[in-house]
């Protein structure tokens, strides 16, 4: 059975001022840093990965290399495993998805905000790299680090659908198992 053990990156500039990200190059706090070496810890002491994987981001970026250093692996970035554009909304408080007149709770994974991509166009670029590190994993376990949307969409694919799609916090780790070309629901990984 391979393993994939999906960490969403430590706090980000954003995540601290509760804004969307500006840009791809915004780095992780003191604190990210910190809850990047505790995933670390954590991965350690349950999992024994050969890879660790990540986003092209830099706050996704220097979590991995965090958690490969401490761990002794190598890095590879994998370029479609970038965090949601949020088009007109980068640089807004995350509160301005509610103000704008076209969002839809009711089916909120559809919603585009302008200049940027749904939840449902990340999923459908996000999928097929689901599969591909699936295969590349064998029966062995890889660390991927990506970010809040990725991981948010990675669920809604695996289980079919998005009621109940988990977010994980800053370093929450997500558990997806795969065995025989099927994978397996997804686990929330708790300490």
């Amino acid at each position: 059975m391979g393993k994939l053990i999906m960490v969403r990156h430590g706090e980000s500039e954003g995540n601290r001022e509760r804004r969307f990200t500006t840009t791809p190059d915004a780095p992780l706090t003191d604190l990210g840093r910190e809850q990047a070496a505790q995933a670390a810890r954590r991965i350690a002491r349950i999992f024994n990965p050969r890879l660790v994987i990540t986003s092209p981001y830099a706050r996704a970026r220097e979590t991995g290399e965090i958690i490969a250093a401490a761990l002794r692996l190598p890095v590879e970035v994998e370029p479609g495993l970038y965090e949601r554009h949020f088009g007109y909304l980068r640089g807004q408080p995350y509160d301005a998805v509610r103000d704008d007149p076209t969002f839809e709770t009711e089916k909120m994974w559809l919603w585009r905000p302008e200049g940027g991509e749904s939840y449902e166009d990340v999923r459908v670029r996000v999928a097929p790299i689901l599969e591909r590190l699936a295969v590349l994993a064998g029966g062995g376990e890889l660390a991927v680090v990506s970010h809040g949307g990725v991981m948010l969409t990675c669920w809604a694919h695996l289980v079919g659908h998005w009621d109940n799609a988990h977010v994980p916090p800053n370093c929450g780790i997500v558990l997806v198992e795969y065995e025989n070309g099927r994978f397996k629901p997804p686990l929330i990984v708790e300490d």
